[in-house]
């Protein structure tokens, strides 16, 4: 007969006075880690204990049991009842459940056994049981108190909890990880999120930015100026959705709908164009977005007079700016750094600065033919320019003194005249009647080229009255609509590149504008009064004026139709002496202004001479809007330029450059070392449909598109 498997006996459980129990030193857990004592000690209080201790009777030297218990496995437990103790929320003699061993392992495994064969619970279980919580009615505030957490955490897993099955159900089975289901929860389109793993998991690229790329590629950022105009939460009132990453920084994070934010700028930029012309009385305004750079040209334009200070606004800022002044030298002096007084100093300058801004006034004549441009700042502010006249607005010009006879003659101040050489040429024979006639044509020329030279000859002797005629002549041209009021054959181009989008946004054109600007504020209104504002200028300020004016004639642009290579060479010659380099003003190559722009091939030479061969390999699989992204992001930082923004040390190189940069222009090819690409450059399948984008047999690189 067989004989019978002996069966487990589980210990009993009791429960045994608090004071009766004592802390084992064969507990293994020495170092904090997990919820902590306290936040253990509130969850005890609020549901109890929900497991059990495990003890062993203490016995004396005769092995009998003293009625004492030591806990191997429990400490925390032990440690966060002990705390309710103390705080009189539980009494000393409370019975706490526990299971007495009997004794027949070592207490150091036990204790090593419980913490080492607990098994965490899945991440994704921890998801859903929060969701169920707010399924059954817990707030995320609720939530959050009861499993000692921050709010912003509960939202974080709820959000995780919300993503498509199908992806959980991947992510349980370890097919996915936990930084792609957060990828993936920035937008709660289940069918799009399956969309893009898709594709994602037929490339080789799954990296969690990849997917939060393709997840926004369609959405606009919240930091977007029209997002910052409207406002996301008119945006929202509309109906909008945004898209917002919990995990990461978003700026605000994505609106996915462009149509609808298009709508409401443009409905509220011309509501706020409305209000100014109604308010101000403008002739015309014009909005949009964003206007091309030199969108002003051939316009002129006038500025207003700022408003005096009342004498109870002088009075205050009189006030203000000596108590800054005062707590501005004591600030500086102080031993100690003092975060109140520099509050109180930042407060005083945002009073002043406001008292400045006075508001501008205009000739009302000027305003009825004037207009004014309406776009949107690149931080999303209303930037308003007024003071515009168009052509065909502008009042008819009064002729020239010398036609105001009407027969070509200027009357002098002894009676006599002269004529503008309108009449026949030679000299006429004195008349019997004595009667003073004009003066000969020729006669006039010959003096006056006689006085020309000589004051040729005087103002070369002169270098400061030269430099302001220049000048002069610089300002009329560059500041004044007709500019005719100069005798210095000089003229002043400043080329307008509008066919170059974002042009006006770069730090560059905001800095030419800004002193435009203020030197527009400054000169005077009629051009008849510049001369005398010129010389009463210091040299300085004259000197600042000159190199605004020169500054706005520099052409270094290669056109496909004028190479220019003399004035290309001057302008590396120029940029040389005043250490002028791209990289040092700021220019950084990107998708758009670049990368985006070029063909493959050539946005991973760029990377390979920017960061290396391995780096190029990274993004070689890429297609190329995707391949010109992760470039920007690898060679961010590297300095790297292209050639048409590199010095060229001499003139034969600039001339290589030219041809190298037209062929680019015109779509040709230019050959390059054969580079040392992958093997799976070779094999550019996935952009079959865009051949201009494959690298040939010979490994040539194409031209920009």
């Amino acid at each position: 007969m067989a004989q019978a498997m002996q069966k487990i006996i589980l210990s009993a459980a009791r429960d045994i006075p608090f004071n009766k129990l004592v802390l084992s030193q064969q507990n293994v857990r020495k170092i904090k880690a997990g919820i902590s004592i306290e936040d253990l000690a509130e969850d005890i209080a609020h549901r109890g204990l929900l497991t059990s201790l495990n003890v062993r009777p203490e016995l004396d030297g005769d092995g009998n049991e003293t009625g004492i218990y030591r806990i191997p496995a429990g400490g925390r437990r032990y440690r966060a009842l002990e705390r309710l103790v103390a705080q009189k929320r539980l009494a000393k003699t409370a019975g706490v459940p526990c299971i007495v061993s009997k004794g027949e392992t070592l207490e150091v495994e036990d204790s090593l056994a419980e913490n080492v064969q607990r098994v965490s619970l899945h991440p994704l279980d921890q998801f859903r049981a929060f969701q169920t919580l707010r399924e059954q009615g817990l707030s995320e505030e609720e939530i959050a108190a009861r499993f000692f957490v921050s709010v912003a955490t509960v939202r974080q897993r709820l959000r995780l909890a919300s993503v498509s099955p199908r992806l959980l159900d991947l992510y349980a089975e370890d097919e996915m990880t936990l930084e792609q289901i957060m990828a993936f929860s920035i937008t709660n389109d289940r069918v799009r999120q399956e969309q893009v793993w898709d594709t994602v998991s037929r490339s080789h690229s799954r990296e969690p930015y990849y997917i939060r790329r393709l997840l926004t590629e369609t959405a606009i950022r919240a930091s977007d100026r029209r997002a910052v105009y409207v406002g996301v939460d008119v945006y929202e009132a509309a109906g909008g959705v945004v898209m917002r990453d919990l995990f990461e920084q978003d700026q605000g994070g994505w609106l996915r709908d462009p149509a609808l934010l298009e709508q409401l700028a443009l409905e509220k930029l011309k509501a706020d164009a409305d209000a100014i012309q109604e308010a101000e009385g403008w002739k015309w305004i014009d909005t949009a977005f964003d206007f091309p750079y030199g969108h002003t040209s051939g316009l002129r334009r006038f500025y207003g007079e700022q408003t005096e200070m009342t004498e109870e606004e002088l009075a205050r800022y009189d006030a203000i700016r000596a108590e800054y002044e005062k707590l501005d030298a004591e600030h500086a002096n102080a031993s100690e750094y003092s975060e109140a007084t520099e509050q109180k100093l930042e407060e005083l300058g945002t009073e002043i600065d406001r008292l400045n801004d006075r508001p501008y006034v205009f000739d009302a004549e000027d305003v009825a033919r004037g207009g004014v441009f309406v776009s949107l700042g690149a931080g999303g502010e209303l930037k308003i320019q007024r003071g515009f006249v168009r052509p065909e607005d502008e009042q008819n010009v009064d002729a020239d003194p010398s036609d105001a006879d009407g027969n070509g003659s200027v009357d002098l101040d002894d009676g006599s005249s002269v004529t503008d050489g309108s009449a026949a040429g030679g000299d006429q024979s004195e008349d019997e009647d004595e009667t003073i006639k004009s003066l000969p044509d020729r006669l006039v020329l010959d003096l006056t080229a006689v006085r020309t030279v000589a004051l040729r000859n005087a103002l070369a002797n002169d270098p400061v009255m030269a430099f302001i005629a220049v000048l002069h002549a610089f300002v009329l041209k560059t500041f004044y609509f007709y500019g005719l009021d100069s005798c210095l054959e000089i003229t002043l181009q400043n080329a307008k590149f509008s066919q170059t989008d974002g042009l006006a946004d770069t730090i560059w054109a905001k800095e030419i504008d800004q002193r435009q600007e203020a030197w527009g504020q400054d000169l005077p209104k009629d051009p008849n009064d510049l001369w005398a504002f010129l010389i009463a200028l210091d040299d300085v300020s004259r000197q600042a004026l000159f190199a605004h004016c020169a500054s706005l004639s520099v052409n270094a642009v290669i056109e496909p139709w004028n190479k220019r290579t003399r004035a290309i060479s001057h302008a590396d010659q120029l940029a040389r002496s005043i250490g002028f380099g791209m990289v040092e003003a700021g220019w950084v190559p990107t998708a758009d202004n670049y990368l985006g722009r070029v063909t493959k091939a050539r946005i991973l030479q760029a990377v390979r001479e920017a960061k290396g061969g391995q780096s190029a390999e990274l993004i070689g699989h890429l297609k190329k809007a995707d391949m010109a992204r992760e470039a920007e992001r690898l060679m961010s930082g590297s300095g790297w330029l292209p050639e048409p923004l590199r010095l060229v040390t001499d003139s034969a190189s600039v001339e290589r450059a030219i041809v190298e940069t037209s062929e680019i222009a015109d779509g040709g090819t230019v050959e390059a070392p054969a580079p040392d690409l992958p093997a799976f450059l070779t094999d550019d399948g996935d952009d079959a449909s865009a051949p201009t984008d494959e690298i040939d047999e010979h490994q040539h690189l194409d031209a920009a598109e």
